[in-house]
């Protein structure tokens, strides 16, 4: 199996070093990583890694800043990031974390590791066919899940 991991040097905490530490607790397999400057770099970053280095997916991974540029910016990128998957017919996991998630750094560097590290074992459920088993539970990477509702 071959993991995807395609970073930035614009984030602002290392999530690439989170998610290859949590798919090596999971995934058989290599790792292949990509770094790019920023965050519209990433879809053809994913792109590259899906179908240049053969990975069965990827996980792209941002920071986006809290102005309204940074917001549009990851919208378009995220445009892109699902071009990709139409384009590839493979998984592209998005796992961005915006700078005004967090009221703190300290705060923003703990959402950044723990969404990411939630969303690498999603990777694992994804590609063994275990996530309908969380369907509907109100999973939340990064924060506290929330109740689900029933009628």
């Amino acid at each position: 199996m071959k993991i995807g991991i395609a970073d930035t040097t614009f984030a602002r905490y290392d999530m690439a070093k989170a998610a290859i530490d949590e798919l090596r607790r999971w995934v058989p397999g290599t790792i292949h990583r990509y770094t790019v400057p920023g965050i519209k770099d990433l879809p053809v970053a994913s792109k590259k890694l899906l179908e240049e280095s053969g990975c069965d997916i990827v996980m792209a991974l941002g920071m986006p800043g809290s102005a309204a540029i940074d917001k549009q910016c990851a919208h378009e990128a995220s445009t892109g990031l699902i071009r990709a998957q139409l384009m590839t017919n493979k998984h592209i996991i998005e796992v961005f974390v915006f700078e005004d998630e967090a009221p703190s750094d300290k705060e923003l560097a703990r959402l950044a590791d723990a969404r990411t590290r939630e969303h690498a074992q999603n990777v694992y459920k994804l590609l063994n066919n275990r996530l309908s088993e969380e369907a509907g539970k109100g999973k939340r990477e990064g924060f506290a899940d929330v109740k689900p509702v029933d009628f």
